[in-house]
Parts: structure tokens; sequence; C-alpha cells
């Protein structure tokens, strides 16, 4: 069968001694091969920070690194061939389906990582490292297959600058929110706004966000599972009227706008507070001021009884790292995992990429760009309170849109919290009633 090459490259590792500092018993001279999307967060992070980290750890194991901006294209042959790095950022816009490699058998479920010790506190598990949801973000069918690392956070946004120099202070509450726009208004800004034309979702996110504040995320859990009734709840209603008064300090021409010219008016000092996600600052870099400081805000309270805090904000985990089943080290990729999510892995990661990632509270202290600094703040108020993520978006196209065009209705003044409430729950009816349409379900 001609030669076989040296058993230290070709073999899979037999592993090590399983010890705390080890727990998953990462063989101390095998080879690691770790593959980066070289995207927008660069990866510099992985050959400054986690490579020389985890060469530390293994002083004896070799790291390969491979940057690359097309991931499919570079590892599908690979994955045909069983060659598999150990170690995937599974990112950018030829990414890897990641569903459809879980089906293959191809990705390692990491349940043992989540469960191994974590860095800092070995008293800790991984899981109780990172940020409410994070674990979660990752599943495949009922396990976590994914390790999603950056963190964004939902919320409004504004110009700290701005509101400095009128001492205006985000609001806590609806009533506080009306006082500030008609300050606002008075001054000569839109209080607040939104683009109509190709970003109603960025409305939507806040109606969904203050109705899981009122109830709990199990009503946002509820809507994804297409329960009975859900666009008709109290929560789902108040919310919707709640937003629906905001609305009507904007001015009809948003509803014409693509997001990138309201985010530019914002730029320019023309509108106060806009709902967005925590990559608004770096996509408006070319178009922010020197002086110009993005701030974020959670939503305000809705009632004096709403089950989440003021400070609850929503938040998602992005960026997915995977670990091959069929890598020669796989356990040397769950320790690069644990490794990214220590302190100071995370840390080094926010320092390289200007991102925040999961691990919670590892960017205290460091000196971030203010949306970021301002973000982390709201990390660490909001705790364990974060508001979860909605699946609908992706599950049902068809009921987006519609939610798309209902939000701009009610948003624009021509209908009411009520019928709003009416033609989401009728949507959502001829979604669950239409058996061509796959469903699913989700627990958490």
């Amino acid at each position: 069968t001609g030669t076989s090459a040296p058993p230290s490259s070709a073999a899979p590792s037999s592993g090590g001694a399983v010890s705390p500092a080890n727990p998953f018993g990462v063989a101390a001279d095998a080879p690691l091969e770790v593959v980066i999307f070289k995207g927008g967060l660069g990866d510099s992070y992985a050959t400054e920070i986690h490579e020389p980290l985890y060469k530390k750890a293994f002083p004896q194991a070799t790291v390969k690194h491979v940057a690359t901006q097309q991931i499919a294209q570079t590892l599908q042959p690979r994955f045909a061939s069983g060659d598999v790095p150990d170690i995937i950022a599974n990112s950018g816009t030829d990414l890897m389906d990641s569903g459809a490699l879980q089906q293959e058998g191809q990705l390692l479920d990491l349940t043992e990582l989540w469960d191994a010790p974590s860095i800092d506190d070995p008293a800790k598990k991984v899981r109780d490292a990172v940020v409410p949801g994070t674990v979660e973000s990752g599943l495949i069918g009922d396990k976590p297959y994914l390790m999603n690392y950056v963190f964004s956070g939902y919320g409004l946004w504004y110009d700290s600058t701005l509101f400095e120099k009128n001492g205006w202070t985000a609001p806590k509450t609806f009533e506080e929110f009306k006082a500030l726009c008609e300050k606002i208004k008075a001054a000569g800004i839109t209080p607040f706004a939104y683009a109509g034309k190709n970003a109603s979702y960025y409305a939507y996110w806040m109606i969904l966000i203050s109705a899981a504040k009122i109830e709990g995320n199990q009503v946002l859990i509820d809507i994804d599972n297409l329960e009975d009734g859900v666009w008709k709840r109290d929560s789902v209603k108040q919310a919707a009227a709640a937003w629906a008064e905001i609305g009507k300090y904007m001015d009809k021409s948003f509803e014409g706008l693509i997001h990138t010219e309201v985010q530019t008016r914002q730029n320019q000092g023309k509108v106060a507070l806009y709902p967005s996600g925590s990559w608004l600052e770096n996509e408006q870099k070319s178009q922010t001021p020197k002086e110009f400081k993005y701030a974020v805000a959670p939503t305000p309270s809705v009632t004096a009884a709403d089950k989440l805090p003021y400070e609850a904000i929503r938040a998602t985990a992005g960026e997915a790292y995977i670990v091959p089943s069929k890598a020669k080290n796989p356990k040397g990729g769950l320790e690069y995992l644990r490794i990214m999510l220590s302190k100071e892995g995370a840390r080094g990661f926010t320092e390289k990429s200007g991102n925040i990632t999961v691990v919670t509270g590892a960017a205290d202290g460091l000196d971030l760009s203010p949306g970021n600094a301002s973000l982390s703040a709201a990390q660490t108020a909001a705790g364990q309170n974060i508001v979860t993520r909605s699946n609908f978006e992706n599950w049902y196209k068809e009921l987006e849109t519609e939610l798309r065009k209902q939000t701009n209705a009610l948003m624009f003044g021509r209908i009411s919290a009520d019928q709003f409430c009416d033609n989401m729950q009728k949507a959502a009816d001829k979604t669950k009633s239409d058996s061509s349409i796959t469903k699913q379900k989700r627990t958490v």
C-alpha cells in the first residue's frame, strides 16, 4: 500500500492525560490547524492572541494558521477528502452551510466545551462565563455545534456629545421618552427615526423587545412557534401602542428612506434616537464626525409591572466557530475554543478586532470606541436580563415581509395598535395553516 506517512502528522492523536489544566486530554505534541475567515474582524486576534496562548499551553505543538476570505471554496474539497482542519471561523459571504455539515455528521458536538471548567475560575463551567443565550444560539436541533463569539446588542443609539450639550438623558420609561421627544422637537431635531423603505425591521425589533420586557421572553418564543393568538396578547398590544406614540414624532418622508440615509442624518445632528444593533458605529465610520460619540440605551420600560427591568437588552451571539468531527486533533480544537472563551482570550480579541465578545465582563476597563464602551457598560448592567432572539425572521419569510409592512403602517400612523395585532395574527394563522411551509419549533 505504499509508504505510510509518519504517525505524528497522519494518525489522530491518542490524546494526553486529562487534568484540571487539560480537561479534554489534548496530546502535548499534536499539531493544530486553524482556519480563520479574514474579513472585517481581521485575523491578528488569532495570530497574536489565541494561537500564542495555545502554544504557551502546549509548547511542543505546531500551530498552522490559514487565513482566507473563501471559507467554503477552500474547505469543501477538504471535507470531501476527510483532510479537515481542527478549528474553523465559519463566516463571510462564502461560509459553509453548518446545518448541512451537521446532517452529514461533520461537526463536533460542543457540549463537552460548555461543561468544561472555565480557565479563569475552574469552579465555574465555561457556559457560566458567557452571556445568557450564547450556548442556545449555537444549537442545531437540540445540541450545540457552533460557538458564537461576537456579542451584538440592540437598543436606541444616540450621540452622547449632542445629549450632554443639551442636558438630555436617555429615557427609562415611555412617559420620559415622550417628554424627551418634545424637548428634542423644540430644538429643531427629529426625535426618533428609522428607514421605512428597507429597514422597518429595525422598528419591529423595538416593538418585540418591549413586548418581551412586559411579558418575559416566552412571548418571543411563542411568536416563533406560531402559538394561537400570540400577536393579540396584551404585551404585544401595549408595546405596539407605546411605539406608535413615538412614531408620531417622525417625518412621513422617512418611510421612503433607506437605513444609511437615516443613519447619516443622525451623524449630521438631524436625528436624535435611532433603533439598531451594535454594528451601527462601524457601518457609519466614514460618515461620523470626530465629535460624534455613539452610545446605546435600552428600550424604555412600558409599564411599572414589566417582567424584565429597564436594563434588559436584546443581545445575540454571532460569528460561529466550529470543530470538525473528523479533525485530527479535535481535543485541541475544543481547548482552542476554551482559550478563546477565557478573559485573556476575549480581551485580546476585542483589542485586535474592535468587537466585544460573549465573555461577560471581559471588555471592562479596555480602551474602547465610544459605541463599544457604551455597549460593554450595557452588557454589564443587563447581567442575566437578556431579551432573546427571534427565529421567525429566518423561518417564515412571508410572515416577516408582512410584519415589515404592518410596522410601517403602525409607525407612520395609518393603523392602530389593535389593527396591527389583528393583521399580524391573521398573517401568523395563514403561515400556520399553510401545509407547504415547513414548521419549526424552539423551546429556549
